[in-house]
């Protein structure tokens, strides 16, 4: 059933008010008198303090101390299934990611699928931003294309995995195919991605910039570098909402209690997807706020894992 305009306006503005009560700590009163108590979301210090185990495998695949990827590897001989990472933050290195992403690789590894966890350099960091991040995030997943028969990965069956900052990444990757040639970030054969999983993403870096801005404090210009005469359109080889359509299948997941990256940015840019004509569809998770959506102890980490297992075709847990 498709509700109508009024009907979704109502929905979002219940929710809305649902939100901020959780989020201001109250008691919500549901209709028909039942009241229930709003679990809190995750605090950014106890996200920084998340941890997983060492990966099995590190490679480093430039000189700077980001340009690294991680390699969590099921036991057996394989080939296996691969989730490719990539971890949020704001795109700064003060948030964190990485490390906390160790444990979600650690998981998936443990349940029959391999993780590639992708660090990346960020503004902060020196060749950080446009074009620097792009390039790094491209060539760890170029690394892994050509390092998979040797590493026993199966690249038919891969998903990008992204979460805030890097669900922003993990869209740009799979729709690199439709770099313009003339860009610097064109390659010649991008892997094939089918398939990305968005977690409380910020993807469309033209529409999303004052929600960027005012959840990172950054300037989308440090994303997209200026426009000039010889790239006029500073969006078509950095933001996945102007690379459409690509042929990615796009699962948004989203934590009701999300300030970063509100549930309504994840439903703008589903409907854009859908529009180009790409299949994608949006996931709001009650009780869980931005940082939830990258942990394991979370209403999400369950939806996060089935959603992974769905699209690589392998059988419910």
């Amino acid at each position: 059933m498709v509700a109508s305009g009024r009907d979704r306006r109502g929905s979002t503005r219940l929710a809305a008010m649902r939100v901020a009560a959780c989020l201001l700590g109250w008691t919500v009163l549901l209709p028909g008198g039942v009241a229930t108590a709003c679990a809190q979301p995750i605090a950014l210090a106890a996200y920084l303090a998340v941890r997983g185990p060492a990966a099995d495998l590190v490679f480093h695949y430039g000189s700077a101390p980001s340009q690294v990827v991680e390699l969590f590897r099921p036991a057996g001989r394989g080939p296996f299934p691969v989730a490719i990472l990539i971890h949020g933050g704001c795109w700064q290195s003060r948030y964190g990611g990485l490390p906390q992403f160790r444990a979600i690789g650690a998981r998936l590894a443990a349940r029959g699928i391999a993780a590639w966890n992708v660090e990346y350099r960020r503004l902060d960091e020196p060749g950080g931003g446009y074009p620097g991040t792009y390039q790094d995030v491209g060539t760890a997943i170029d690394w892994l294309a050509s390092r998979a028969a040797a590493l026993r990965l199966d690249t038919r069956r891969v998903v990008a995995v992204g979460h805030s900052a890097g669900a922003q990444l993990a869209l740009w990757a799979a729709a690199r195919a439709r770099l313009p040639p003339a860009s610097v970030l064109s390659v010649a054969h991008a892997l094939a991605i089918p398939d990305v999983v968005s977690l409380g993403g910020l993807p469309d870096l033209e529409h999303d910039a004052q929600a960027i801005r005012q959840a990172c404090g950054v300037d989308v210009a440090a994303l997209t570098g200026l426009p000039d005469d010889n790239r006029p359109d500073v969006f078509l080889d950095t933001s996945a909402a102007s690379m459409l359509p690509n042929g990615t299948s796009v699962i948004a997941i989203t934590g009701e209690l999300d300030a970063v990256a509100p549930p309504e940015l994840a439903a703008r840019y589903v409907d854009r997807v859908r529009a180009a004509g790409d299949p994608a569809r949006a996931v709001v998770v009650p009780d869980a706020g931005h940082l939830d959506e990258a942990v394991l102890d979370s209403p999400v980490w369950p939806i996060l894992e089935a959603t992974i297992r769905e699209v690589l075709h392998l059988p419910a847990r």
